[in-house]
């Protein structure tokens, strides 16, 4: 017998204010995200930190936020997805204020870490309770809606994170969290209906284990080559990811109740939507990585100035999602995906183009033709994707897709990140004979021949990710068109 069966044929009759209870809580995730972009270059400068510091400080939370999305989800649908998802939020806060407080960048990557287990948390909630309300004709405009407030967030979130910079400090963009988190709370709680699956299968501790640490260690792996590190580090981090997940995939097939279910990865909507949104999220997850630099330290702008200029980027997504969320009906979800990848691949192509006189007009194109695309195609990814799952097991279907995509996000900054430092620190080199680590590291030395050449070599590297980014968002797109079926979703009432 399963709770939480009201949302059958006509939805929950209160199913619009519970998606507003559900999108206050999404909106702290991703506030997070957008916030801590434009302190990057802040906290570069307050503890000394290079580049591979700072993609610490972005894949501890990752990392960990996508390790634990599979385990979170199961709890959610056994223990209840409101309670998991209060818990997530309370823990967040309480992370948040820890990383405030941080004196040194390792206690400050150890409080993202933790952020990153209330966000596991929280994330598969938030789907897994919409598939539940809303019926199946009415969820591609909730999932509309949900993109298009994480769009929003988006938007503020630069903008707030530079403001708090200038008038406060880095550690204003984590403070900010505790009292969005305990609104939250009150929120859901307020709104939000109960629903579990008594039927889930058992928390497996070993199996959340074994996939934190083999994705954790993958990325080290990435970092550490990017880094040019000792070998003996990268050779250690890759064998352990490859025995940590290698040993996750063999203990998921002989276990009664698997935190994986491997079939689902046979129907072929779960397996291309899955792969494609990945591929899409390694070149996108990385971009706010990339062009705050280009923009504070390339183009001078303040904090608050750089967060501004990202919002073309949120005003796309929300357009787009408003858009992505009715032409289902019309043209198809296989149509609706493609499109949208392909116009994120132009978006990229745009900002490769980028050099040191750029117009902001130059830039704006480039991000309002990601944020388009996102838009566009992510209501019909979400919707192929989970209409793979049956829905009492709604919880760990919503933490699969995203752990798709937070896997994507943690290897693009990985990979896009190490791309970036090899090819900047190689033309560096070449240039001038000098082995720096970051453009911001170079600045501070104060040498205007040595600022030239760097700032040269950056945008050499930018260039160079920003087509690779372009690389992966038009392989989504075949992906999505060779692996989709032409699904249409039922009739709808929109």
């Amino acid at each position: 017998m399963r709770q939480g069966a009201e949302a059958a044929e006509d939805g929950h009759p209160r199913r619009w204010w519970i998606l507003v209870a559900i999108c206050a809580s999404l909106l702290i995730i991703v506030v997070d995200n957008t916030v801590l972009s434009v302190a990057l270059p802040a906290i570069a400068e307050a503890f000394s930190a290079g580049t591979a510091t700072l993609q610490a400080v972005v894949d501890a939370y990752v990392v960990v936020f996508a390790g634990l999305l599979v385990a979170a989800g199961v709890a959610a649908d056994r223990f209840g997805r409101k309670r998991v998802l209060m818990i997530g939020l309370l823990i967040f806060a309480v992370a948040s204020a820890l990383a405030g407080l941080a004196g040194t960048a390792t206690v400050l990557i150890a409080a993202r870490a933790v952020m990153g287990i209330g966000a596991a948390l929280v994330m598969p909630a938030t789907l897994a309770v919409l598939v539940q309300v809303f019926p199946e004709r009415e969820r591609p405009r909730a999932f509309a809606v949900w993109a298009a407030v994480a769009a929003v967030a988006m938007a503020a979130g630069p903008v707030l994170g530079g403001l708090l910079v200038e008038l406060w400090s880095w550690a204003g963009v984590f403070w900010i969290n505790v009292p969005l988190a305990l609104g939250a709370v009150v929120v859901v709680a307020a709104l939000t209906p109960e629903s579990r699956d008594l039927q889930a299968g058992r928390l497996d501790a070993a199996s959340a284990t074994l996939i934190t640490v083999g994705t954790g260690e993958l990325v080290l792996t990435v970092l550490v080559l990017g880094e040019s590190g000792p070998p003996v580090v990268s050779l250690g981090a890759g064998l352990a990811a490859v025995l940590g997940l290698g040993w996750f995939a063999r203990r998921q097939l002989h276990l009664p109740d698997p935190l994986v279910e491997f079939a689902l990865y046979r129907d072929p909507r779960f397996a291309g939507g899955s792969v494609a949104a990945t591929v899409l999220t390694l070149g996108t997850g990385s971009a706010l990585f990339v062009l705050t630099q280009y923009l504070q330290l390339v183009r001078g702008q303040t904090a608050l100035a750089a967060g501004a200029a990202l919002a073309p980027l949120a005003v796309g997504i929300v357009i787009g999602s408003t858009a992505g969320g009715r032409a289902p009906d019309r043209i198809g979800l296989r149509a609706c995906i493609v499109v949208g990848f392909a116009s994120v691949t132009a978006g990229f192509a745009l900002l490769a183009a980028l050099g040191p006189a750029s117009t902001y007009l130059h830039v704006g194109v480039g991000l309002a033709l990601l944020g388009l695309g996102t838009g566009f195609s992510s209501p019909s990814v979400t919707t192929v994707v989970l209409g793979a799952v049956p829905r009492h097991r709604a919880g760990m279907g919503s933490a699969l897709h995203d752990t798709h995509q937070q896997l994507g996000i943690a290897l693009g900054v990985a990979v896009i990140g190490a791309l970036l430092t090899t090819i900047y620190r190689g033309g560096l080199r070449a240039r001038t004979g000098v082995d720096d680590g970051s453009l911001a590291t170079t600045l501070l030395r104060d040498d205007p021949e040595l600022a030239r050449a760097g700032t040269a070599a950056f945008l050499t590297a930018q260039s160079t990710t920003m087509l690779a980014a372009a690389g992966c968002a038009a392989t989504g797109a075949v992906i999505a068109a060779l692996a989709l079926g032409r699904a249409r979703l039922p009739q709808s009432t929109l």
